[in-house]
Order: structure tokens, then sequence, then C-alpha cells
């Protein structure tokens, strides 16, 4: 079969012990042509360091702030050696066979631009998260994963072009970025992969979803389940992919959805709810994209 080398990377943000499984599963892969290069994002202590010393197929860069998704992974992409580059959360463990299947595919596909397998939830090995998406939807600015939520039955098993791979694991060959560049780090959390894979697509590479490969993802381990910094990034970053990759017509839409729909549902809802945080920053992450152009080096939460 095939040998050629892959570069996995993942960023670590505060969970070592996260990032630890992570490797020990990479370890029992039996595909052996395999590095994996870990950016530790605001590295406050030595503990994951030296937790990674003495594996030979480890390689650690500190970095003195926290990058985000986005600026971890490129701070990281000068250190992969590999063919193939497959960006992985650290939340995420692989079962021993899961790299052999996705080589054989994508060895045969010099079209392909970036490839995300099966994911599945970590407490709920049999239960689906992501197999493939759906395209944007250009009012809402909102896509959808195939399959999320599913019992496994083997009902996503093949293959199939995507519009949007997901960035808890997503491989993209070392000549693709090469040709698009890397990703925009002022998105800092969410939209990012999605601005990649629009990138791809435009420079004419296709994105592939494959069925015979899965992975398991502890969800949301570093940002929270609806926590204030995922709804600011999200609401955030939902307009600023749109400004970015739309016509004048479709952006004006998207500003007349969210500002009469969107905002004004989720403000009451949250209010409702007494997350008033999360009010607050649905409205900064809105009130964002009315006080900065596009083209500006977005801010940190």
């Amino acid at each position: 079969m095939p040998n050629p080398k892959v570069s996995f990377l993942t960023v670590n943000y505060r969970q070592a012990a996260v990032t630890l499984d992570l490797i020990k599963s990479l370890e029992q892969l039996t595909y052996s042509n395999w590095e994996c290069v870990v950016v530790d994002n605001a590295c406050e202590d030595p503990e994951l360091e030296e937790a990674l010393k003495g594996r030979p197929k480890i390689k650690y860069l500190a970095s003195a702030e926290n990058l985000g998704f986005a600026g971890g992974n490129n701070l990281g992409v000068p250190l992969c050696e590999g063919e193939y580059i497959f960006l992985v959360n650290n939340d995420t463990e692989v079962p021993a066979d899961f790299l052999e299947p996705i080589i054989n595919f994508v060895v045969d596909k010099p079209e392909l631009g970036a490839l995300s397998p099966m994911i599945r939830y970590f407490d709920s090995p049999s239960t689906i998260q992501f197999a493939g998406s759906t395209e944007m939807n250009k009012v809402t600015i909102r896509n959808s994963g195939i399959g999320d939520g599913e019992e496994d039955k083997g009902q996503y098993s093949m293959s199939y072009p995507i519009p949007f791979c997901h960035g808890a694991a997503m491989l993209v060959p070392r000549k693709v970025i090469e040709k698009v560049g890397l990703m925009r780090e002022d998105y800092f959390l969410y939209y990012e992969e999605l601005d990649w894979c629009e990138r791809i697509r435009q420079a004419g590479y296709t994105n592939w979803y494959f069925g015979k490969s899965y992975l398991l993802h502890k969800e949301s381990v570093s940002t929270g389940q609806n926590s204030p910094l995922k709804v600011y990034y999200l609401t955030r970053n939902r307009l600023l992919f749109a400004r970015r990759n739309y016509s004048f017509g479709t952006r004006l839409i998207n500003y007349l959805y969210f500002t009469f729909i969107a905002l004004p549902k989720n403000l009451l809802s949250f209010s409702l709810k007494g997350e008033l945080g999360q009010a607050k920053s649905f409205w900064r992450g809105y009130k964002y994209n009315l006080t900065h152009k596009a083209s500006d080096s977005a801010d940190r939460y």
C-alpha cells in the first residue's frame, strides 16, 4: 500500500490531559509513517512538554499567547514534514486502523482539497456527529452537518464530495496549502475552517467526506457548551464569513436577517433563560460587523 508521511497537527489550550489522551491513541496506529506536531497555546506550565519528551514521533511547540484554532495550527504547519497535514482537535481520539483507508483513498485523488472522516461522539461512540455537510444557507449563514445525532448503522459508510470539512478532523495535502495559503487567523475560533474550505473550492479543488474511517470527538471541551466565548465568535464570524465570500446583494440580505430576526430572537431567548453573558456576547459579535471593515484584523474576545 502507499506510505506517504502524515503530519497530525493539534492545538492544546490548558487541556494537557485531554491532549495526552489523543497522543496515546495516535501511538496505537497501525500505520507507521506519521508524526504529530503539538502547539501549546498560552503555555503556562511545563506539564505537557515534560509528558511528551522521549516520544520520537511527537514535536512540541509552545506559544506564549493564545493564538486560537487557526493561529495555533498555522504556527505548527512549518514543523510538519508530511505530504499530508491532518488537523485534529486535541479532544479527539482515533482507532488503531484509522489511517490506512484514508491514505488509500487520497493518493488516487489529485484534485482532493480537504477531507474529513466520519466523526462520532466520544461519550456515545455509536452516535454520529459528522458525516459530511450541506452548502451554506446564504440567508442565515449557517450550514448543517449530515448525520448529526443518528446511530451509525452503516448508512454513511460511503464517500462523497462535500462543500465544507469539519475542523475537528481535516486532512489537507501539502500542495493545497502551498497554493491556497493558511487559514485566516483573525477568525480565532469558528468559521475559519469554513472560510478555508471555501477558498480551497475556489482554487479548483474538491472537498470530501470519507465514510470508511471514524474518530471520536469530545465536543466543546475547550470552550464549553454555549459559553459566552462561543456565542461571541460564532456570531461575529458568521457575518465576517459572509462579508468576505458573498456578493453585495447577498450581504445585504444577511444584515437584514440578522437585524430583524436573529438579533431580537437570540437576545430574547438568552435573557429569558437568564444567560445575560451570552446575550451580551451575541450583541457584541453583531456590533463588531457594523463598526469594522471585513479586512480589519478582528478583535479578540
